[in-house]
Parts: C-alpha cells; structure tokens; sequence
C-alpha cells in the first residue's frame, strides 16, 4: 500500500548548500539554499530567487558552495533565515569566518570544510543562477588518504518531508561497482 502526498518539492536528498559571496563593499555574505545540485561534470545549479546573494553573483561573476555539517547546523540555519539586506551583521552573529578564494572573487567559509569555488557562467530563463566549478578545497581534517572522507565530513541532508536536517550516514555499496554483479 502506499499513500499519495500529490505535487511536492520532495526530491530526496537535498543538499544543504551554503552560498558564500561578497558584496559591493567587499563584505563576505553566506546563504542557505536547499535547492540546487549538480548540473554537469563541472557545472551546479541553484534556484535562488531574489536575495542579497544573487544581488552579489551578479555583481562579483562568482560564488563558493560549501555544504553544511552537522556541527554547524544552528549557524547555517541562521544564515538561511536572516537576510543580509535586514542584518548585515549576520555573518559575525553566526561566528563564521572567511578567507578569499584563490580562484574566484567570493570568500571560503572557514567553518565548512568543503566548497567548491564557482564562476557564473549565467542566470538561466527561470533566474537559476548556473556556475562552473574551478576548484574544490577541502580542509585536511575530512581528508582521509587524500581523499574527502564523508564520515569526517559529516554533511547533513535537508529532509523536505518534514523541515529537518539530517546527518548523511555510513557506507552501504560502492558506486560504478557493485552493480556489476548482476551483469
């Protein structure tokens, strides 16, 4: 038996994306976005509507994505409630830190582990912002072999279902792979 919700934004998983930019000041901003993903081999995509954010990739022609963890979960939910065009001071009241991208012109969030530094390649008909991806950093402390190490990472999952971040888990199979048995 199952049971029909009807139409629902329920794709599952999503992502907490954390949106890093900087202002015509120069001033870091950081956004939560629920909405975005991969988009190609080197390219994401983000339904962003109308924020300080955008305001910004548009300004600057970059952004960073980083993902939040569950350690800084109550910080990147407050960045997600609390528009900068309202306090302009959230970054500080959230307690992150920021430094510049080798890259691209928008702020690395020092708090989150991993980002990937974009350029904007364009905001397409609906007003999703689409960027490349031109570097991905990650800081030593999720690296397990030189490799991102999602057990140090400890990524969160927004769950649409019922509005709740939720730790991604353990390993269950290995991609490319295991299908192969079947063959």
């Amino acid at each position: 038996m199952r049971k029909n919700f009807g139409s629902k934004p329920w794709v599952y998983p999503q992502p907490v994306l954390m949106i890093g930019t900087y202002d015509e000041n120069g001033k870091p901003n950081l956004m939560n976005a629920a909405w975005g993903g991969q988009y190609g081999g080197n390219t994401v995509m983000l339904c962003l509507s109308s924020h300080k954010t955008t305001d910004n990739i548009r300004l600057k022609g970059a952004f960073t994505v980083s993902f939040a963890t569950a350690a800084t979960v109550i910080p990147c939910d407050y960045v997600g409630i609390v528009s900068a065009r309202q306090e302009p001071n959230k970054m500080e009241k959230a307690g992150f830190t920021t430094t510049q991208s080798e890259f691209v012109d928008a702020p690395i969030i020092n708090e989150l582990p991993l980002t990937l530094e974009c350029r904007l390649v364009k905001f397409n008909e609906d007003g999703n912002v689409i960027g490349e991806i031109v570097n991905v950093s990650a800081d030593e402390s999720i690296l397990t072999g030189g490799n991102v190490d999602h057990s140090k990472l400890n990524a969160v999952i927004f769950d649409p279902t019922s509005a709740a971040y939720i730790r991604l888990g353990e390993k269950v199979g290995n991609a490319f792979k295991d299908g192969a048995k079947l063959k």
